[in-house]
């Protein structure tokens, strides 16, 4: 077995304590089950994979990216599982842990400075300038995860492994929007099964710009880009949730204290928001969302470390 064969088949498992009485179930699935702790390793996997199949990236060649981290480390471990030379270029808005992560799968590092730690539309559009410099050198393969379609194919195993889980019996999935490649590979594939399903995007109340307001900084790492992702498909989703960012690290908090499951900030907007959409469905119904990734990453932030 290869060890890119480890990515997938998590767990889903429901919320017991968190969702409120009078609500639809919420069954949340583990995707720091995957190999770096995160759903990350899915895409990374595809678009290495489809690069190589058509011949973009050969053997000797380089692989060039700009992350917040999670992609950044899933592309490491699958450059190191099929022997690219792997450059990064990412932020000390990031977390410590996400960044010494990259390095030990064998990354080479350039960090761009942030404005006080937070996420911003200036830092994003910084990191991505910087990483199309280091793509002119020559055999080098930029992922390019903004603009990267290959990136939703890797999500529709994900979509597949859901409706397998539930037998069918989903009523909406909920989940944070990065680049939407996530969200749209796993809308796209409910949506072919069920086509009542409702998909419910999350994006920071700071940053709203796919509700049409004004990007800001925030601190729910990886997601909430300051502008609306190229792979975003608007026709896919039903409705469009803001999460506050100290809401969103409480409720992280929360899960890891009372449901036992230990995540990042994303995750805890994930949950936020399901429990709104489970309000408004009832019991009886089904809402499915992802825990993105382990709160592993986020022990030297004021999530998960000590405070």
């Amino acid at each position: 077995m290869d060890i890119l064969d480890a990515i997938g088949n998590t767990s889903l498992v429901r919320l017991r304590k968190v969702v409120p009485p009078g609500c639809a179930d919420i069954f949340v699935k583990l995707e720091g089950e995957n190999p770096t702790g995160s759903t990350k390793d899915r895409m990374a996997r595809a678009v290495i994979a489809r690069a190589e199949a058509d011949g973009r990236l050969k053997a000797g060649d380089t692989v060039v990216e700009y992350t917040g981290g999670s992609t950044g480390t899933s592309l490491a471990f699958v450059c190191a599982a099929r022997g690219y030379r792997i450059r990064i270029v990412s932020s000390d808005a990031f977390s410590r842990e996400k960044l010494d992560h990259m390095a030990a799968l064998g990354a080479e590092l350039t960090l761009v400075p942030s404005e006080g730690g937070l996420t911003t539309k200036k830092l994003i559009l910084d990191m991505i300038e910087v990483a199309r410099g280091l793509s002119r050198e020559p055999r080098t393969y930029w992922t390019d995860q903004l603009n990267n379609r290959d990136a939703i194919a890797g999500y529709h195993p994900l979509a597949e492994e859901i409706w397998s889980q539930t037998k069918g019996e989903i009523d909406a999935f909920v989940h944070s929007v990065g680049t939407a490649a996530s969200l749209r590979g796993v809308a796209a594939v409910l949506k072919r099964y069920k086509s009542g399903v409702r998909v419910v995007a999350v994006e920071p109340a700071e940053s709203p710009v796919l509700l049409g307001g004004q990007p800001g900084p925030h601190k729910i790492e990886g997601v909430g880009i300051g502008y609306v992702p190229p792979l975003w498909e608007p026709a896919l989703v039903d409705k469009i949730l803001p999460i506050p960012t100290e809401d969103a690290k409480a409720m992280a908090r929360r899960l890891a204290r009372e449901e036992a499951l230990f995540a990042g900030t994303s995750s805890g907007a994930n949950v936020l928001a399901s429990i709104e959409v489970a309000r408004k469905l009832g019991p009886g119904a089904k809402v499915v969302t992802l825990m993105v990734d382990s709160g592993l990453k986020y022990l030297s932030t004021d999530v998960h470390g000590r405070r």
